[in-house]
């Protein structure tokens, strides 16, 4: 059964999502200056930590290969400042948003999820949570559907955060994170391994470690390694479980109400792939 936080990273996710696929979050990155996904990518999702360089983000992105971080870091700081990423990022959404929903932005669905979004993420504790923390010190946008998107954006970097302290616990490093991914999933590695810098050896030897350490049989995980999996998914759940609680049933429950179809059209416009490098599931229908 799907825990209550997995759930709700299923319908917040696709929302927050759109500032990596929606077109028009492209454009907005290239009408600054940076041209090419990798650049707008990290640019807006490093840019509320501030002019970081390459180890910072490597370190905090997590998945990431640290040669595949340093092509974009920090070259597209001369390029364009944070302030100036994290503007163009809120752009793009708008006008994505504008685009998939029209007239019914200016529906009460919006403003209400908003306004139980900006409830339940309101002083969630910053510890050891850097991305978060970052994104939590920047401005709410007013308009409701930007001030949903400032919502689902904290609530899905709170959970990261949080996934990566799991990991860390378990002594599971990136590219082993992934190689457990896959092997739980059953997906192709190539979901994965393109999106976040890792070659044929880097895979081939975290294969290798996870086997050592007896946890993968075959093409999947073995009986130790899917405990130790599931034991890392549910500690990610758990320790997301802080802004959910501060609504209680009721307003959780009301919350994923509002956003229910909200993210429905979203992915049934093909706004968010599935499967996906972020390893969201889609929502239930």
């Amino acid at each position: 059964m799907i825990s209550r936080a997995r759930l709700v990273w299923s319908l917040v996710e696709p929302y927050h999502a759109l500032t990596y696929f929606a077109p028009e979050a492209h454009q907005a990155f290239e009408a600054i200056g940076l041209r090419g996904f990798w650049r707008g990518y990290f640019a807006g999702r490093a840019a509320p930590l501030g002019e970081v360089g390459p180890g910072v983000v490597t370190a905090c992105f997590f998945g990431f290969h640290p040669d595949f971080v340093a092509r974009a870091l920090p070259a597209i700081w001369s390029t364009a400042t944070p302030d100036e990423a994290l503007r163009a990022r809120l752009t793009g959404v708008d006008l994505a948003l504008r685009r998939l929903f029209a007239e019914d932005l200016d529906g009460t669905a919006f403003a209400g999820a908003a306004a139980l979004g900006r409830q339940a993420i309101t002083n969630s504790s910053p510890g050891g949570r850097p991305i978060y923390a970052a994104n939590a010190r920047l401005p709410w946008p007013e308009e409701p559907h930007l001030a949903l998107w400032h919502f689902a954006t904290l609530l899905r970097e709170h959970r990261g955060d949080g996934h990566v302290a799991a990991l860390t616990v378990a002594g599971v490093g990136p590219c082993e994170a992934h190689v457990c991914r896959i092997a739980h999933s059953g997906l192709a590695p190539e979901t994965i391994k393109p999106y976040r810098g890792w070659n044929d050896q880097d895979w081939i030897a975290a294969t290798d470690r996870l086997r050592e350490r007896g946890w993968l049989e075959g093409g999947g995980l073995s009986a130790q390694g899917r405990e130790i999996w599931l034991g890392i998914e549910g500690e990610t759940d758990r320790l997301a479980e802080e802004p959910l609680a501060r609504l209680g049933p009721d307003g959780l429950a009301e919350l994923m109400r509002l956003l229910g179809p909200a993210t429905s059209r979203l992915v049934e416009a093909g706004a968010v792939p599935y499967p996906n490098p972020m390893g969201v599931p889609p929502p239930p229908r």
